[in-house]
């Protein structure tokens, strides 16, 4: 049997992620309408569409595409935001995994800058280059998203170029377009660097 993509809980002091199930719809929901304010370029569900959107993820996931988690304030238990293990690529043994990206993520207003972003990060990148030997993860997002890119870049990833007409608009009123894509990336060559990074950046939040 070659790689199957299945993400496992992931636990930090500040953040708990944990596969998306239809369970965390209604918190998942609450969290989307929080604050909507930084959600310009990213598809992020309202309490209406919380069930669809845990639907939609799902039935990627059954293609073996796509790992999503809920992310879950340790503090609190509750539900702050979603991301993903995504577009996982093989070795041509298909026993392997070579690359992933992490994607669909998002978070409660409230938990934006609270360090859980930074956490979420630093376990999904530590879980794929040391538990599935990974050769680089990506990460990519809407060229406009200055915020976006900005948060990437704080966790170490590089920054590699836009993907012009990379993938469908998820801003409002731009339903059947295309965007242009913002790619980065760590390579595995880089990991040690940007996990020493990552671990003085939570150390000093923590301190905080």
């Amino acid at each position: 049997m070659g790689f199957v993509l299945d993400g496992p809980v992931l636990e930090g002091e500040r953040v708990r992620l944990e596969p998306l199930s239809p369970g965390h719809a209604e918190a998942l929901g609450a969290a989307g309408d929080e604050d909507r304010a930084s959600y310009a370029f990213t598809w992020v569900p309202t309490a209406t569409e919380a069930a669809g959107y845990i639907d939609a993820q799902l039935e990627r996931a059954a293609t073996g595409k796509l790992a999503p988690y809920a992310q879950i304030a340790v503090e609190t238990g509750r539900v702050v935001g979603a991301t993903s293990f995504w577009d996982p690529r093989l070795w041509p043994d298909g026993e392997r995994l070579r690359a992933i990206e992490v994607g669909f993520t998002w978070l409660a207003g409230s938990a934006q800058g609270t360090g859980i972003n930074t956490e979420a990060k630093y376990l999904l990148f530590r879980h794929a280059f040391e538990v599935w030997d990974v050769t680089r993860v990506d990460l990519k997002t809407d060229a406009r998203n200055a915020r976006s890119r900005a948060a990437i870049e704080s966790v170490g990833a590089h920054f590699e170029g836009v993907l012009r007409n990379w993938s469908p608009s998820w801003a409002p009123g731009e339903d059947g377009r295309l965007r242009d894509s913002a790619m980065f990336s760590i390579t595995d060559g880089e990991w040690p660097a940007a996990r020493e990074h990552l671990e003085k950046r939570l150390t000093h939040s923590h301190r905080r």
